[in-house]
């Protein structure tokens, strides 16, 4: 006999309509209801009990919904809150997201969806109980790693989609992949695909599957990646490359929840999260109109940053022993080691591949080394990237301190405007200055 208590649901509405309909549904799903008429009835709810999930609508005689998730995500962090919002309100349940709820319905309530959204919450891990995991596949206990971790386990429990940036290989398919284990969708499909590795005349048939005989060489009936996805989540990297024509047809799947085959009569309804991620400054992509701002709308209700190596120097030694160990394990030897000059070089190398780099840096080194021991000379480092001002300056060589300080900041403002494109915004807060002192140095310096 089963004897664990039952789970719990706060229904928040003002409509007895709305409130009977969930009810009745969710104690079919063997659940226990707690209905509150406006926002004072939810908060004194919550102060008394202890509930698994949360439903709201969004306007309540005393408030908002939104006001509801915002003391929720203070005060009951582990519960998560779903938002009930009128048809084509997307902009509230954007809103809504990015305050942390867990996911959205639409009135008329689809009762399917309902259900599917439940489940989906209650199956949701502990907040904080994931770091473990994530630990020993993100390396790094440098500041900037740990906000990351931080961050992850915190959207693994939302379904908002995520736009993950970052520059090549900083590791925004590893981050994308974390998000996915984490979350509740992590015993169905992951689904990547490189947006800018599918030919054009192909794409419409990778994203949404053809019929057999639909055009010359359709000899079967094929799947595309939303249906290989359907359940879990699809992580579209470099989504920046996808072609204008294919943006409004990805656009229709995200806003629709449905697909149709090339040559079929019928959508088919797909449930995926979407993750996505490029290189690319998608701001200055939409810009220029090489990339459609409502879609960028759609995908980017949260951004996620992932720190570029150049941030996050002192990981250099932890993931470069790493590395080490991995490639001595695949080929059945002892670990060489990093002589302590090698390892500095290392530290002061501009990283333009990031961890990509570092890996493919390693592995050669590793072969080419002698007794084990990696020498500076081993990992050939390109002089126009290492760091000349990595060490302490030679005091007989300057001059002029102003003239030199100057010069330095320069170089570093320069450095972070080549890498954010010139996004200057970008660059201030690479640099940890506020947008009127990134400014001011660029008047002062003659950059403006």
């Amino acid at each position: 006999m089963n004897t664990s208590p039952r789970q719990k649901i706060l229904i928040v509405d003002d409509e007895p309509d709305i409130r009977e309909l969930l009810e009745i549904t969710l104690g079919r799903m063997k659940l226990d209801t707690f209905s509150a008429r406006n926002l004072a009835e939810a908060q004194a709810l919550l102060a008394r009990d202890t509930f698994d999930l949360c439903l709201t609508d969004m306007r309540l005689p005393d408030g908002t919904g939104l006001a509801l998730v915002q003391h929720i995500q203070q005060r009951y962090a582990q519960v998560p809150v779903a938002m009930i919002t009128a048809y084509g309100s997307l902009e509230t349940a954007i809103n809504a997201l990015k305050a942390g709820a867990f996911d959205f319905l639409t009135k008329p309530v689809d009762l399917t969806r309902l259900r599917e959204l439940v489940i989906s919450a209650l199956s949701l891990p502990a907040p904080g109980g994931t770091s473990s995991g994530i630990d020993r596949r993100l390396l790094g206990d440098s500041l900037p790693m740990r906000n990351l971790r931080k961050q992850i386990d915190k959207l693994a429990r939302s379904q908002a989609p995520v736009y993950i940036s970052g520059e090549s290989g900083s590791g925004k398919e590893l981050v994308a992949r974390l998000i996915h284990d984490q979350g509740p969708r992590a015993s169905r499909p992951f689904v990547p695909v490189n947006c800018g590795a599918i030919p054009s005349e192909l794409m419409e048939s990778e994203f949404f599957g053809h019929r057999k005989g639909s055009f010359s060489g359709a000899i079967e009936d094929k799947p595309g990646l939303f249906q290989a996805a359907h359940g879990g989540t699809l992580f579209l990297d470099e989504v920046a490359d996808l072609p204008l024509a294919m943006q409004v047809k990805l656009l229709r799947a995200i806003q629709e929840k449905a697909v149709r085959s090339i040559g079929g009569q019928q959508e088919t309804v797909v449930d995926v999260r979407i993750l996505c991620a490029t290189h690319k400054d998608l701001d200055a992509e939409v810009a220029a109109e090489r990339f459609r701002q409502d879609l960028y709308y759609r995908l980017n209700v949260i951004e996620l940053r992932v720190p570029s190596l150049r941030e996050r120097r002192d990981d250099i030694e932890l993931l470069a022993n790493n590395m080490l160990k991995r490639l001595a394990a695949s080929t059945g030897q002892l670990p060489a080691k990093l002589h302590p000059q090698a390892l500095e070089a290392l530290k002061n190398y501009r990283f333009p591949g990031n961890v990509r780099e570092l890996e493919n840096m390693l592995e050669r080194a590793h072969t080419l080394c002698e007794n084990k021991q990696i020498e500076a000379s081993d990992l050939r480092l390109a002089e126009g990237n290492c760091n000349p001002d990595g060490g302490v300056p030679d005091l007989t060589q300057i001059d002029n301190l102003e003239a030199y300080l100057e010069n330095v900041e320069r170089k570093l403002i320069l450095q972070a405007l080549e890498e954010t494109r010139w996004n200057r915004t970008a660059a201030a807060q690479r640099l940890n200055l506020s947008f009127r002192s990134m400014r001011y140095r660029l008047k002062k310096l003659g950059l403006d």
